[in-house]
């Protein structure tokens, strides 16, 4: 297993070991003692699962505190571009963001702690998007940074993406005022 703190402190893009062989494969998705040393002693408390079919773009979406959220991501089936917004106010990186390909194939992970503002567009028809959470899911607590916002100048390397009502109305980061 491979972990690899990315420019932004905080982030860590992990590669996991592929035992394979013309049967198929398996890998180890979580390994709490294996993490540890990544994820500062963290325990997940909510598993999550989104289908998405090509276009389909999600974020930017954070939860404020209590329930901010940790989140390791990784795609099962598929590819997304994932992308990750520094909203912790006194970062050196604030308003900066992060952005790496997750497939299936790849069978790559990320790491996002809290602070963060995070989004995916789908690349693939039927992308199978697995979210391993610290907290639960609190609609009252959850907010949106708009995903176009121009200060972020976020490349999706998609047009036209497929957007909810929630994710067309999301925060001008002009106008954000961050908890973290």
């Amino acid at each position: 297993m491979v972990f690899k703190e990315e420019i932004i402190k905080g982030i860590v893009s992990i590669q996991p070991k592929v035992f394979g062989d013309e049967r198929g494969f398996f890998i180890e998705t979580f390994n709490e003692s294996k993490y540890s040393e990544f994820l500062n002693g963290v325990s997940f408390k909510q598993d999550n699962l989104s289908k998405s079919r090509k276009g389909v773009l999600r974020g930017l979406h954070f939860q404020l505190p209590p329930f901010d959220q940790g989140k390791l991501v990784s795609v099962i089936q598929g590819s997304v571009l994932d992308v990750v917004v520094d909203i912790r106010k006194n970062s050196v990186t604030y308003g900066q963001h992060f952005s790496v390909v997750l497939s299936g194939e790849l069978k790559n992970q990320l790491w996002i702690p809290p602070g963060f503002a995070h989004g995916f567009v789908s690349l693939e028809d039927d992308t199978l998007f697995s979210y391993k959470c610290t907290n639960v899911y609190a609609p009252n607590f959850e907010q949106t940074i708009l995903w176009n916002d121009p200060i972020l100048n976020i490349d999706w390397k998609i047009e036209n993406p497929i957007i909810s009502e929630k994710d067309k109305v999301g925060l001008a980061f002009h106008n954000f005022e961050s908890p973290f």
